[in-house]
């Protein structure tokens, strides 16, 4: 598979989940009242009393150590689909997590950007298979309204229902 036909798969792919999400929305297969789900809210109390480096630095940590292990993820799929003497089974399979990898990295990606947008100095969302879970930074603990509102973006965006929010400093 060339780097062009690679692309062209890719952005086919982003388009395909764009449709999915758009259509859900449409279809009104989201929630209608996000206060229904309840999402659980962690809250650490020992880390009140660290620096705010620390807390940038939980933040850059997680965030480097999520890429370097989606990075390798994503190489040994690639090199099960690239190689010829895989059977045809396995090359699908490893196709099917690539993808699934690819849309949940997108999807918390989005996520975070959205939760700093909603004025959060930083923002780490995590997605395996149905379950998400958003770490905040926040110096107080999150109200209801706040909580809630975390949880309508990312059922929003990935349509996931079932969020672990967890608030650092």
């Amino acid at each position: 598979m060339t780097k062009k036909q690679f692309g062209i798969i890719f952005t086919l792919l982003a388009l395909i989940v764009c449709v999915g999400v758009l259509a859900a929305k449409v279809n009104g297969s989201l929630p209608d009242s996000p206060t229904a789900l309840n999402p659980t809210i962690n809250t650490n109390n020992e880390d009140k009393n660290k620096d705010a480096t620390k807390a940038n630095d939980y933040f850059y940590d997680q965030r480097n150590q999520k890429e370097q292990i989606d990075s390798t993820t994503i190489d040994s799929l690639n090199k099960v689909i690239d190689n010829p003497n895989t059977p045809k089974e396995e090359k699908d399979e490893a196709s099917k997590q690539l993808s699934t990898l690819v849309m949940s990295k997108n999807y918390a990606s989005k996520i975070e950007l959205a939760v700093k947008g909603k004025g959060y100095d930083d923002a780490l969302c995590s997605i395996d298979g149905n379950k998400a879970k958003v770490t905040v930074k926040s110096k107080d603990e999150l109200s209801q309204k706040q909580a809630n509102e975390i949880l309508e973006a990312v059922i929003n965006i990935s349509n996931i229902k079932d969020v672990s929010i967890e608030v650092k400093q």
